[in-house]
């Protein structure tokens, strides 16, 4: 059986966004409030996390998670990416974490994090990372097959999707290719970005993304990297076709 644990739903921002007063922002609802979008999956060999954003360190606590096999990541942007110095008590118990990521996303993360892939920086607290480059082609992490899906997160930043089994996780992404399609056929779960109900330049809105699920055909859809301005999470979820759900941190799928 495998586990799909939904770590945090809401966008950079998150929900609420600070000094708002947008009424989802002052929802009393737990669903409405979004920690920046991340995902854990678990297998029988593999548990890894996909992106770690500035929340990641009480996103572990919340989940009690004791041991990472990995971490994925999608893209550079901060909100997924921020977190990465908090991998640090993983790699202080179990020693270096194995990373995977696109060599751009690589470089930026050298550059913003020196210290960490620096080997002449040394000290006791240091997050230890074993670095590996994610190319348009599957790879194995103990024994399991993680599939890239390659996306586009608006008309200038190549974006990952992946697909491990029967789950696939999509988010920041505006364009995915005829071809890439043919990798996210016969899916148990999708999760796709539904970011607000009006267009926007880099991100599925939500006609765009059940349009998807039209497409794809998937057992079960799950929206995420969700804004304020797509509503209230009840009324939207209301609206919503069947088998197809708004995703909310905590939220954990068995497949």
């Amino acid at each position: 059986m495998m586990k799909l644990r939904f770590l945090g739903t809401g966008t950079s921002q998150g929900i609420p966004i600070i000094g708002s007063k947008h009424p989802v922002c002052l929802s009393s609802d737990p669903k409405d409030k979004r920690m920046r979008a991340a995902v854990m999956i678990t297998t029988d060999t593999l548990q890894v996390v996909i992106d770690c954003g500035q929340d990641f360190r009480m996103q572990m606590l919340n989940a009690n998670v004791m041991h990472l096999d990995a971490l994925l990541f999608t893209h550079e942007h901060a909100d997924h990416t921020a977190g990465l110095d908090d991998i640090r008590q993983f790699t202080i118990r179990k020693g270096a974490l194995p990373i995977y990521a696109h060599q751009r996303v690589l470089k930026n993360l050298e550059k913003r994090y020196d210290y960490i892939f620096d080997d002449a920086i040394i000290y006791k607290g240091k997050p230890r990372i074993q670095k590996n480059e994610v190319t348009n082609h599957p790879f194995q992490i103990n024994g399991q097959e993680i599939i890239p899906i390659d996306m586009m997160h608006g008309p200038n930043l190549q974006v990952f999707g992946y697909r491990i089994d029967d789950i696939a996780y999509l988010t920041d992404v505006s364009y995915i290719s005829d071809k890439e399609k043919e990798k996210l056929k016969n899916l148990k779960v999708l999760v796709v970005d539904a970011l607000r109900i009006d267009p926007h330049p880099t991100h599925f809105n939500l006609e765009q993304a059940l349009d998807l699920v039209t497409e794809l055909k998937p057992e079960r859809t799950y929206f995420t990297h969700i804004s304020h301005k797509l509503g209230f999470h009840a009324e939207v979820q209301n609206k919503l076709p069947k088998n197809v759900f708004l995703s909310y941190d905590g939220l954990v799928v068995n497949i």
